[in-house]
C-alpha cells in the first residue's frame, strides 16, 4: 500500500515533501490504525488500547533497541529538540487523561472529549513539522520536485492495484486480528489488553522493526529514531483518539502504568543523547531490549 501510494502521488505531481509527510511517515502505522478502528467498531476496546500502549513500548524498547544492537545509532539533535518533546507532551497529556479515578473519583475512560484534545495536539504537531520543513529551502525533498519522472498508464494501473490490494489486506488482517486476538485472550485466561500488548502490538510494530533494522544495516541508523518517535506520536495523538471517537475506551487494569512506562522509555533517550555524545551504543540498545522484555514478562505474569 505504501509503495503504490507513494508512486501514485509522484505520478500525479504531488511534491515528494508531501509524500514523505503523509504516505511514508504514517504508512508504517497503518496496521495500528486499522486494527484499532476495527476493534473500536467491534467493542474490543481493551485489545485496541493494549495495541497502542504495547506498540509504543515495542517501538522504543524492541525496535530501537534491536536497531542499536545491529549498529550504533546516531541521535539527531532536531529529534531531541522537536519531536521528542512533542512525544513527551502527548504522553503526559494521555497519562493524565487516564487518571479519572484518582482525580475525579469516576471510572477511568478515554472519552470523545479527550480524543478531541489529542487530535488538536496532533494538528499542532503537523503544523510545526510542515512549517519547519518548508523553511529548509535546501531540503533534498524540495529540490527534486521538478525532476519527477513521467510514468506510463500501465504503471499507474499497477500502483492502483497495489494500493487497493494493500488496503484490502489491512482490512482482512485487522478483522482476523481482532477476532482471534479476543479468542486467544479467552483461551489463555488473560485480559484482552495483555494479548493486545504482547501479540497484536508486536505484530503491528513489524513495519517499524523491519524499516529500522534495515536502515541500520544500510548505514542509515539516524533514520531509525525519527521513524520510531514519529510512529509513537502518530499512535498516541491520532490512532488512539480516533478509536475513542468511535467508541469511548475504558482504561484497562494497568493501562495507566503502561503509558507511564512508555513515558520513562522516551525520557531515557535524553540522557542517552547527552551522555552518549549523540550515539546510542550496542550496550544501551541491549539494555533497552532487556528492560522491554522484562516489563512484558511482568505484565503477563501479574495479569
Amino acid at each position: 500500500m505504501v509503495r503504490g501510494a507513494s508512486d501514485l502521488a509522484e505520478e500525479y505531481g504531488v511534491p515528494p515533501l508531501v509524500v514523505g509527510l503523509t504516505v511514508v511517515a504514517f504508512g508504517t502505522s497503518a496496521p495500528e490504525l486499522v486494527v484499532n478502528i476495527i476493534g473500536a467498531l467491534h467493542g474490543e476496546t481493551a485489545l485496541a488500547f493494549g495495541n497502542i500502549t504495547g506498540s509504543n513500548l515495542a517501538n522504543i524498547g524492541l525496535v530501537l533497541g534491536a536497531a542499536a544492537v545491529v549498529t550504533p545509532i546516531a541521535l539527531e539533535g532536531k529529534i531531541i529538540r522537536r519531536e521528542l518533546p512533542l512525544l513527551l507532551l502527548a504522553t503526559v497529556v494521555l497519562f493524565t487523561m487516564t487518571l479519572d479515578q484518582p482525580l475525579r473519583s469516576s471510572a477511568s475512560v478515554l472519552d470523545r472529549s479527550d480524543a478531541v484534545v489529542m487530535l488538536l495536539l496532533f494538528g499542532v504537531f503537523i503544523y510545526i513539522t510542515v512549517n519547519d520543513l518548508l523553511r529548509q529551502r535546501q531540503d533534498p525533498f524540495l529540490t527534486t520536485i521538478d525532476t519527477l519522472p513521467l510514468i506510463s498508464h500501465l504503471e499507474k494501473k499497477t500502483n492502483w492495484i497495489m494500493v487497493l490490494g494493500g488496503i484490502a489486506g489491512l482490512a482482512v488482517g485487522a478483522q482476523l486480528t481482532i477476532h482471534y486476538g479476543s479468542e486467544l485472550a479467552t483461551s489463555m485466561g488473560v485480559p484482552p489488553v495483555i494479548v493486545g500488548m504482547l501479540v497484536v502490538a508486536i505484530g503491528t510494530s513489524l513495519p517499524e522493526l523491519v524499516t529500522s533494522v534495515f536502515a541500520a544495516m544500510k548505514g542509515n541508523a539516524d533514520l531509525c529514531v525519527g521513524n520510531v518517535v514519529g510512529s509513537n506520536i502518530f499512535n498516541a495523538m491520532f490512532v488512539l483518539p480516533v478509536s475513542a471517537l468511535i467508541h469511548p475506551l475504558p482504561i484497562p487494569a494497568g493501562g495507566s502504568i503502561d503509558i507511564f512506562v512508555g513515558l520513562i522509555f522516551s525520557l531515557a533517550l535524553i540522557p542517552v543523547f547527552i551522555a552518549g555524545k549523540t550515539i546510542m551504543s550496542r550496550q544501551i540498545g541491549g539494555v533497552f531490549l532487556a528492560v522491554y522484555a522484562g516489563y512484558m514478562l511482568i505484565r503477563f505474569y501479574t495479569s
